[in-house]
């Protein structure tokens, strides 16, 4: 079932515009059908902030439950918004206060730009402690994505994350350790997942923590794992949700940073994701930007549209089979009392049909 357009965020009119169904919320009300209630802690920078939430929000919103879902925005102090940004967050997001008094039958965490080598030396820490503790306590599942697996196992185990020689950036193919587990239900035993980061939790971090690894890849290291039980807490350190230019976006960043001197090299490509065309298209645009500015014009813009035709998106479809099999799995166990558990052919003592 659609995701409900339950106020006036204007990521539900660009959904829409995509081509997604959105319930209005009239319409909604109108329906005997249950509904999931998702919070969406969005910690990402201005420039990501909108483009992550109608990320999330459409892999939501293309589930195949029969569901309702109830999307809810929200974030925490600590992460440097600008007037811009802080303006929108009061006009369309709701509050953590709002939430815990509420409740949530799923929450997701996204990932932040942090710039100490320490998570509790951010100012974002302490509010996203009391966002994780309660969370632990209140909400059957919570899906954390890249630096916010990399903050919950800090706040709980004690796991430093791990910094890398170089940043881990491009699409890789990762496998799946355990094809039965239902989180991988229909997902294909290989498919690729960007990352982008300059930090990781390693296997042996999450195998000695009572964790268990789902998907790994030997270049991009491990993409998913659960907590112990197998559902409460799942850990993403790759990004499912990323749009097919998601990554030409940053390196185009990249590549502004070099040309206006913030950087003294030019940037990698990302891995596995520049074709050879694409690669002779950027390397044209530096050397004719620097041309450029070495005579005093004004460097001509990033030939994106040019580029774009070039890329594939090889990580969408298991995306979506992921969330599919997730939020599945949180409105079986949140919405449906035993009796409907066992008529659905779950075992109510072992509903995840594992053996623990």
């Amino acid at each position: 079932m659609p995701i409900v357009a339950h106020s006036a965020l204007p990521t539900f009119t660009a959904l829409r515009e995509r081509g997604q169904e959105v319930l209005t919320l009239d319409r909604a009300i109108h329906q005997d059908i249950r509904e999931l209630h998702i919070g969406l802690l969005n910690m990402m920078p201005d420039a990501a902030l909108r483009v992550t939430e109608r990320q999330f929000m459409r892999l939501i919103g293309n589930c195949n439950q029969i569901a309702q879902f109830f999307v809810y925005p929200f974030s925490v102090p600590g992460l440097g918004r600008s007037d811009e940004a802080k303006a929108y967050i009061d006009q369309y997001y709701t509050t953590f206060d709002v939430l815990r008094k509420d409740g949530l039958d799923a929450l997701i965490i996204t990932g932040a730009n942090v710039t100490n080598p320490s998570l509790v030396d951010e100012p974002l820490w302490e509010p996203l402690k009391d966002v994780m503790s309660w969370a632990r306590e209140s909400v059957p599942s919570v899906l954390c994505s890249c630096l916010a697996t990399h903050a919950l196992l800090k706040h709980f185990h004690g796991i430093d994350r791990v910094r890398l020689p170089r940043k881990r950036w491009g699409v890789y193919s990762h496998r799946i350790d355990n094809p039965d587990h239902p989180l991988l239900r229909d997902i294909n035993t290989r498919f690729d997942v960007p990352h982008s980061r300059f930090n990781a939790i390693t296997a042996d971090h999450f195998h000695e923590t009572g964790h268990t690894v789902l998907a790994e890849s030997p270049e991009g290291g491990v993409h998913l794992a659960v907590s112990a039980d197998q559902f409460r807490v799942i850990y993403f350190q790759g990004h499912p949700e990323y749009d097919t230019n998601s990554l030409l976006k940053e390196y185009v960043r990249e590549v502004r940073r070099y040309l206006t001197g913030e950087s003294d090299e030019p940037p990698p490509y990302p891995e596995h994701y520049f074709p050879p065309e694409v690669a002779d298209l950027a390397d044209r645009h530096i050397g004719e930007a620097r041309s450029a500015i070495a005579a005093g014009r004004e460097p001509p813009p990033f030939p994106e549209e040019e580029v774009l035709p070039h890329l594939d998106n090889t990580w969408g479809d298991t995306g979506k089979a992921f969330f599919n099999n997730w939020l599945g799995l949180v409105y079986r166990l949140t919405h449906l009392d035993r009796h409907e558990l066992f008529m659905d052919g779950v075992d109510p003592e072992n509903p995840l049909n594992l053996n623990l």
